[in-house]
């Protein structure tokens, strides 16, 4: 007489041979890589295993299915230049006379 199962890690085990097992261990190692590249202090990513059942007759045909979301890529900081003769610069063109020392009123209005 065969054994009579009852508990979910055995079912686990059986569905596709224990391939669904081993596409749940790939998926969960490549969800926990993206959580760590994460740029964000916080990341958040999902990993489903669905079991299907259907009843044909006496027997039970049961099929799996695993699905990894990632957590979502945050954006990267856009990053200010200055177009400064023809090429770019992080300096704002105003600031490129700051240290030159001070200076009459009246110069300035005519620069």
């Amino acid at each position: 007489m065969s054994r009579v199962i009852r508990d979910f890690r055995t079912v686990l085990d059986i569905v596709a041979r224990g391939r669904l097992t081993e596409k749940a261990d790939s998926q969960l190692v490549s969800l926990l890589e993206a959580m760590e590249a994460s740029l964000d202090e916080t990341a958040k990513g999902q990993l489903q295993v669905t079991l299907s059942f259907q009843r044909i007759g006496e027997k039970i045909d049961i099929s799996g299915a695993v699905k990894m979301t990632p957590p979502p890529e945050k954006k990267l900081p856009p990053s200010t230049l200055f177009v400064v003769e023809g090429g770019l610069s992080v300096q704002h063109p105003s600031q490129t006379d700051m240290f030159s020392g001070p200076r009459d009123a009246a110069d300035r209005a005519k620069a």
